[in-house]
């Protein structure tokens, strides 16, 4: 059921922002919401998400309106700061949004929709499992003003999805995506390497299979062992092996060559694309500090310097929202050293980099032996900006480290 909340300064029950913040009509404004339900859980997965006994008095079927109400919220707390700005992008992440009915999803898109409006070609993505998105699911949504579909594959090797207790067929895989094309969306495929028992042939399989069905964009994450999730107890009880970081290395590289050679560039870390149309705006926006509304349980949020965080549990902010309260759980505003550290933080991971400019003194000296070390590329230090090469990608914390000394 997800991690801890972060610690935080009380939310006030309206939601209201301090009365010195005002929201600048030139920053973008995203939005977020969370649909936290899921048929099974994965052992790995420590996002906030729900399966239906986990629920305890919480309705799927009433969900849609509880979003509606907090988006009524939102655009009171916001009106009261600056003008309302349309949404750049919208992402319904999870969990499993298609576990929803498609009308469900609709009316909550319309509910953003008549609240701040679409700009024009507004991004809006949809996470899906493969078993989930059929022909039905994807016009119904392309309809209601969906661009773009990102599908959970993760593997498309069988023992691999078992090892990630992943449910759904690999066959799928390629039907989604063909019911996404039918539909005129944009198709991002979501992969996840080093689980327990994968060989770097595995992982090679999985690569070809999703360069093979041609998405617009691809995402390749490292798994990691979570506190508390399942897979986190079967390694500290030796049932399985905890991840190789070699060959999770190994994998990564792999990646990126089989990826470029495929016609991918990356443009963050773990995200690779067909062109910089195809990037995805949104998850862009947190890399680059814009603003977003997070909504629904656990959801996280950032506007005009100010964070804050959803209670965790469905019951609890259903029950929130129908006493005509914030859901909101507590919430945070960084000083600006923690802002620059974050901004280094975050920039760094994407193509464009960091100016060098926001690194620490002793971080600016360090640039020239981070490119002495391959981590750093050269002709971009030369243009003021920290662009990590692939070795430098492997070790980016390090990088990060080495500016904020």
């Amino acid at each position: 059921m997800g991690s801890a909340l972060p610690l935080g300064d009380p939310a006030p029950a309206d939601g209201a922002l301090p009365h010195d913040v005002m929201v600048d009509p030139e920053v973008d404004f995203g939005v977020y919401l969370h649909v936290p339900f899921c048929r099974v859980r994965c052992g790995y997965c420590d996002f906030n998400t729900y399966t239906a006994t986990e629920l305890r008095g919480a309705r799927q079927d009433a969900y849609a309106d509880e979003v509606l109400h907090e988006i009524a919220l939102s655009r009171d707390v916001l009106d009261a700061r600056g003008p309302l700005r349309p949404a750049q992008t919208v992402f319904f992440g999870g969990g499993t949004p298609t576990l929803l009915p498609p009308g469900d999803l609709a009316r909550m898109l319309d509910g953003v929709r008549d609240t701040f409006g679409l700009a024009d070609g507004a991004e809006v993505t949809v996470e899906a499992n493969p078993d989930t998105l059929t022909d039905e699911v994807a016009t119904t949504l392309a309809a209601a003003g969906v661009t773009r579909f990102s599908i959970g594959m993760q593997s498309s090797v069988p023992h691999v999805l078992a090892a990630l207790d992943r449910t759904h067929d690999p066959a799928n895989i390629a039907t989604a995506v063909a019911a996404a094309r039918a539909a005129g969306l944009a198709v991002s495929l979501d992969l996840i390497y080093g689980a327990p028992g994968e060989s770097l042939d595995d992982w090679r399989t999985s690569l070809e299979t999703a360069t093979a069905l041609a998405p617009d964009h691809i995402s390749a994450y490292a798994l990691i062992v979570e506190d508390g999730t399942k897979l986190e107890r079967q390694i500290r009880r030796g049932e399985v092996p905890a991840p190789d970081d070699d060959l999770q290395a190994d994998m990564y590289e792999l990646a990126d060559e089989l990826l470029a050679a495929a016609g991918y560039g990356w443009y963050e870390v773990s995200n690779w694309a067909t062109s910089p149309a195809q990037r995805s705006r949104h998850n862009l926006s947190y890399w680059r500090g814009q603003d977003w509304w997070g909504y629904g349980p656990g959801a996280h949020s950032h506007v005009g310097g100010i964070r804050w965080w959803n209670v965790k549990h469905p019951a609890a902010y259903a029950q929130r929202l129908s006493l005509g309260e914030s859901p909101a759980a507590g919430r945070e505003r960084p000083d600006a050293e923690a802002r620059r550290l974050e901004v280094i933080l975050l920039r760094s991971r994407i193509v464009d980099g960091v100016a060098i400019d926001e690194a620490t003194v002793a971080g600016r000296r360090n640039v020239a032996s981070l490119i002495a070390d391959g981590l750093v590329d050269g002709a971009a230090a030369v243009r003021g900006r920290v662009v990590l090469t692939r070795r430098g990608r492997l070790l980016a914390d390090a990088v990060v480290r080495a500016l904020t000394a």
